[in-house]
């Protein structure tokens, strides 16, 4: 097969810190090529040399359809050469049609100006129909799914005669379903004599879709192979050059009889705009017990946690080593002994603009501050312990969050709540978008946690890792608690049955 895209010993670095060493990647019309490889492993910034966002170093080459490209100027370069991508965080504009974001910035206007609409409606309707989507194009794209919006992006990209298609993480936040579907549209794509590459952390996606891979690991390509001369343990020792087993330590209980959190009859007190409406929810969590929440995406999982943690309003009782508490926002949550890592990092977790030391401390600066000053150099201190103890890779803890992976972003997170030693720490889809190294470290620590006595919540759409972590699994649909299964019981038919009945 002819490569269409090919890079060749394609380097990249900022103010002297090496992100790409010599890099050769290619990829043909018709073909899944998946790139893997850790959180920092230099896939963003690949994608970005290819897409025209970044320059690459002196010396490297990029080839289109068989011609050298001296200059990349921009993605409106690289989309009329036959690249596009797709990122993780959607790109579509809410408040526009289908219609109007898949011509967006290339409308079709007659002589006088004015937009041709039924012209790009029928277009669109065409666009949408090879994608197996019966969706109106005068449609607000803000009233879609996210995996509807996902299909948005990719009909925008046909729209330009898109030939190589990048898909950075495209299921992050797509429920089991979406995820199926969005499937099923990349292997109509490669049939169609579309090229994909597929950026994922989902080991088992890989191995569904790619027919090669390319693994980077710090800056480097190590190795390019069929996907039949690869098997997830080999797969995983060229990404992290450790064995899988080595990754994750034995499973062990910690849980004692000893209840931390109870809850009974939460019930929200006001629909929510999306997701599925909370109501009459029990349950409890020991001491020392990990508790995996799942469900599918919409079915009230982020909700309970929330009124759990006092963001939302609700009925019914809480209650934290057998006292009941009043919690009606997170400062009492907080009070009470809660912690909660929650879903969206970016956007919940972090201060982006701030460096890992003040997000750090953000959870506990009364540790550090005197006469309302902040001790410095004990507030660095601490910082720098839980630094070192998680394997944040990270040039100090001076370096801006905003500028981390997305592995060692979360990685902040937890540690700023770790921190605190809350009695209860609740964390919302901790692993989502980061590589299967620090995937591992996450668990680990969740684990060590565990083992000193504090109550874990994770609420995961990871099945999974839901049950490789889970002490017990419970399982929430349209609302509401609808089954409870200990380790010995669970597994991805009876938990999934559960979710989806």
């Amino acid at each position: 097969m002819q490569s269409y895209l090919q890079v060749k010993n394609v380097s990249k670095t900022f103010t002297g810190v090496k992100a790409l060493d010599r890099v050769s990647l290619d990829v043909a019309r018709g073909e899944v090529l998946a790139v893997a490889g850790e959180n920092g492993a230099g896939k963003s910034t690949l994608m970005k040399i290819m897409t025209g966002v970044y320059q690459p170093d002196a010396g490297g080459e990029i080839w289109i359809d068989g011609v050298q490209v001296a200059h990349l100027s921009g993605t409106a370069h690289a989309r009329q050469l036959g690249v596009c991508i797709i990122y993780q965080e959607l790109s579509v504009v809410d408040n526009l049609s289908i219609a109007d974001n898949i011509f967006l910035s290339r409308e079709r206007a007659n002589r006088l100006g004015f937009l041709r609409r039924r012209e790009m409606h029928e277009a669109t309707r065409a666009l949408l129909a090879t994608l197996g989507l019966q969706l109106d194009p005068a449609t607000r794209v803000g009233d879609l799914s996210v995996g509807q919006k996902q299909m948005v992006e990719i009909a925008k990209a046909l729209s330009t005669d898109s030939r190589i298609l990048i898909m950075d993480e495209p299921t992050a936040s797509l429920s089991h379903h979406e995820a199926t579907v969005l499937k099923r549209t990349i292997r109509k794509l490669r049939a169609d004599g579309i090229g994909i590459i597929y950026i994922s952390h989902r080991l088992e996606e890989i191995f569904d879709l790619a027919d090669r891979v390319t693994v980077l690991r710090d800056g480097t390509s190590v190795a390019t192979l069929p996907i039949g001369q690869l098997d997830r343990s080999r797969l995983v020792r060229l990404m992290v050059d450790r064995e899988h087993a080595d990754l994750y330590g034995a499973y062990r209980c910690h849980a004692t009889t000893r209840v931390a959190l109870e809850a009974k009859g939460l019930t929200q007190k006001r629909e929510s705009a999306q997701g599925a409406k909370v109501r009459d929810c029990s349950f409890r969590v020991h001491e020392g017990e990990i508790v995996g929440f799942f469900g599918l995406i919409g079915a009230g999982r982020t909700e309970l946690m929330e009124m759990v943690f006092g963001l939302r309003p609700h009925h019914g009782t809480i209650e934290i080593g057998g006292r009941k508490v009043d919690i009606r926002n997170p400062r009492a949550a907080i009070a009470s002994g809660l912690g909660f890592v929650t879903e969206d990092r970016k956007k919940d977790g972090l201060v982006l603009g701030m460096n890992i030391r003040e997000n750090f401390s953000l959870t506990h600066l009364d540790d550090y501050a005197h006469l309302r000053f902040v001790n410095r150099r004990s507030e660095t201190s601490g910082c720098k312990t839980f630094f070192d103890r998680l394997g944040i890779r990270a040039r100090s803890v001076e370096q801006t969050s905003g500028d981390l992976s997305g592995g060692n972003q979360q990685k902040v997170v937890i540690a700023k709540w770790v921190a605190r030693a809350p009695k209860v720490l609740i964390v919302d889809e901790p692993t989502r978008g980061i590589d299967i190294a620090a995937k591992a470290d996450v668990h680990r620590l969740l684990q060590e946690l565990a083992s000193r006595g504090m109550a874990v919540i994770v609420v995961s759409s990871d099945l999974p890792e839901v049950l490789a972590i889970s002490d017990r699994v419970i399982v929430v649909r349209s609302g509401t608690i609808v089954a409870e299964l200990g380790r010995e019981q669970a597994d991805q038919h009876s938990v999934m049955e559960a979710a989806a009945a």
